[in-house]
């Protein structure tokens, strides 16, 4: 039996037998030829057939090898071929130069294909990164920014222009982050201005290094930001997903979203931008926000997210053919409820949040999914409903203050008509329970009529400048009570300068304030200051007259007891100042208190602050008239007079009348005389 015959395949690819610019390719018992990318085969006839492209063009048939002859080749001239079908290789400012096997496109000033011979120029925008029809940028180290990719885009336009420019994307990526996180690491950015030229020029810059960087994917991290950048080179469009994520959210959408539907300039990128510390400098400029009340109560709205950078090559980003979707991690976790929810929202050019083309796709406690039909940067705000406790401190307040305008209305009455009690301090409590009584009645029926703005402003600038001059006259009577003890004669003060004072003072500040910041007066939630540094031209007069009454009251505490001490006092005059000096004391710290729970209930303060303030501001008609009317003797038998006139029958007062001798009605004539409690010290 004859022995098998084993046959092994040959490798002719081994033996070179294709020629230059062609690819072997062995198959069993054969092999074929094909034309390297840029080649095609010359038959010697003028007819060539068709290039074959590298990794896409199916096996031709294995010739037959005892009739392959070696493949010769000719160039393609893609320039030429693109001219003849009036296609456009390198763009309308390209110039197409064929090489051997490919081509170059050869960018007029202007324009670039960012390193990439074989794409179509595209036109730079180098005035972005100049100062051309933008204000000075009063950020520290944005100037920086702005000079080094103002240069890198020189240089990709001309390279001439700049050689620092001529770094690579990966080296300019590293320079961008360093520079925003010298602006940012200092502390909050000022303004919303300076907010969004920050956004704008860090958005621009990644739009200009990311076609530059080597790798498809890039990622960099600093102590103020987290960035993953994607890119895609070819001469077609790329399609399919994109996922980006970093530690605070998660970017998904497509390669068709974003490269655009218009001229493809042989790239396309998309890039998620994290700031970790940027929601501090933008709690604020919630005005374009509306629509969000719930069960007629408005929100109050907070930063409840990072803020997030959305970068895509495509250049329509205002209304996209398809939604983005970005996941969104809370700083906090809360679940929604009828006192929160979370509102999708970007910073728009104006510097402000709106939620116009952003939506909440879902949420639960620790993430917010937003739908946007645009890109810009992004943020989750929380709105807070103050829905349980609405009801009752409305209740409380508005009970409190009716109680509280009534007893003022009677210290009024008893401070112009009561003839015993009349003097200077007299006068100053007169004052300041009309300023008291004037500024519950505006706050009673406008601090939460935020609409219309106008109506808003003027009710926040009169209380304003009531509450103002309550602490006014308040100083005025520490500087009557320091002029009563030190001072032995001429220690009253002339009306006019107390007018002057008490009406002025208060009158000029509000005025300043109007004049330098008027946007300041309304909120959204409230017809009263501004937290952005208009309220403290409330609090630091407050605080100034608090501080100047505690050193008259020291002083004035530390003189009495020197006179009490001494070898002759004048005891009633002693007692009766120690005894204005006291209610003194107490009235300051029943409106300073007050205050220092308004303080933390104009910032969000707790619910137990805000029935505290309440409280408090509801019941000061009350404690005024506690104190300086029922707990004065003379104020009471002044009462107990009134009374027994308006009680005791006719009859008996026309009886009484006339058995009157005149010895006790020359007695009752020197008993209501001219003689005071204040003209007596």
């Amino acid at each position: 039996m004859p022995d098998l015959v084993i046959c092994e395949d040959v490798d002719e690819c081994g033996e070179r037998l294709c020629g230059n610019n062609t690819r072997c390719f062995n198959t069993h018992g054969s092999f074929f030829c094909q034309c390297l990318r840029g080649y095609r085969e010359n038959n010697g006839s003028g007819a060539t057939s068709a290039p074959a492209i590298q990794g896409t063009a199916p096996p031709p048939t294995a010739p037959d090898t005892a009739k392959v002859t070696e493949v010769l080749t000719r160039d393609i001239d893609e320039c030429r071929e693109a001219n003849d079908k009036k296609g456009d290789l390198c763009g309308v400012k390209g110039t197409c130069q064929n090489t051997n096997g490919s081509y170059w496109c050869m960018c007029s000033k202007g324009y670039t294909n960012y390193g990439n011979q074989r794409t179509t120029c595209s036109e730079l925008d180098c005035d972005s990164f100049s100062g051309d029809g933008r204000p000075t940028p009063s950020l520290g180290g944005l100037a920086d920014i702005l000079f080094m990719m103002r240069n890198s885009c020189l240089a990709l336009s001309d390279p001439s222009a700049a050689a620092e420019g001529n770094a690579d994307g990966d080296v300019l990526l590293k320079r961008l982050f360093e520079g925003t996180e010298a602006i940012l690491s200092p502390g909050p950015v000022g303004s919303s201005e300076d907010v969004s030229r920050l956004l704008g020029v860090v958005e621009d810059a990644i739009m200009l290094i990311g076609p530059r960087l080597k790798d498809g994917r890039t990622k960099t991290s600093t102590n103020e930001t987290d960035v993953e950048i994607a890119v895609q080179r070819g001469t077609t469009p790329p399609v399919g997903p994109i996922h980006l994520t970093n530690e605070n959210a998660t970017l998904d959408t497509d390669w068709t979203t974003a490269a655009g539907m218009g001229a493809y300039p042989g790239f396309a990128l998309a890039a998620l931008l994290s700031y970790k510390n940027l929601e501090s400098s933008v709690n604020r400029s919630f005005e374009k926000l509306t629509g969000h009340e719930k069960e007629g109560v408005n929100p109050s709205f907070q930063i409840s997210s990072r803020v997030v950078s959305v970068v895509v090559s495509n250049p329509s980003t205002q209304n996209l053919s398809r939604h983005v979707n970005i996941t969104l991690r809370h700083l906090q976790d809360n679940k929604e409820s009828a006192q929160l929810s979370y509102v999708c929202a970007y910073w728009n050019e104006s510097g402000a949040w709106s939620t116009d083309g952003c939506y909440q796709l879902c949420s639960n406690a620790t993430h917010t999914v937003c739908s946007c039909k645009h890109l810009s940067s992004f943020a989750v705000l929380m709105a807070l409903y103050d829905m349980e406790h609405t009801f009752g401190l409305q209740v409380v307040t508005k009970i409190g203050l009716a109680v509280s305008l009534v007893c003022l209305v009677l210290c009024i009455l008893t401070f112009k008509f009561c003839r015993s009690i009349q003097g200077t301090r007299t006068t100053i409590h007169l004052h300041l329970c009309i300023c008291l009584f004037v500024a519950d009645l505006i706050f009673l029926a406008g601090i939460s009529e935020t609409k219309p703005v106008g109506g808003c402003r003027f009710v926040a600038a009169m209380l304003h400048y009531f509450f103002l001059g309550v602490f006014t006259w308040m100083l005025l009577e520490g500087v009557q009570l320091y002029r009563m003890v030190v001072l032995v004669f001429n220690a009253s003060i002339r009306p006019l300068y107390l007018f002057l004072t008490g009406y002025g003072a208060p009158l000029l500040i509000v005025v300043i304030s109007a004049i330098i910041r008027p946007e300041g007066y309304g909120t959204d939630k409230y017809c009263w200051l501004s937290q952005d540094g208009l309220i403290w031209s409330f609090y630091g007069p407050v605080c100034f007259i608090i501080i100047l009454n505690v050193i008259f009251f020291i002083v004035t505490v530390w003189r009495l007891a020197q006179k009490f001490t001494s070898l002759n006092p004048d005891l009633s005059k002693l007692h009766k100042i120690r005894a204005f000096t006291v209610t003194a004391i107490a009235q300051m710290c029943i409106l300073g208190l007050m205050w220092v729970f308004g303080a933390f209930l104009f910032q969000e303060g707790t619910t137990v602050e805000a029935y505290i303030f309440t409280i408090l501001n509801s019941l000061q008609g009350a404690l005024v008239f506690l104190m300086h009317c029922l707990l004065s003797k003379q104020v009471r038998d002044e009462y107990a007079h009134f009374l027994s006139c308006v009680c005791t029958p006719q009859k008996k007062r026309y009886s009484d009348l006339s058995t009157t001798n005149p010895s006790s009605s020359q007695s009752q004539g020197s008993r209501s005389g001219p003689h005071t409690g204040e003209s007596q010290i």
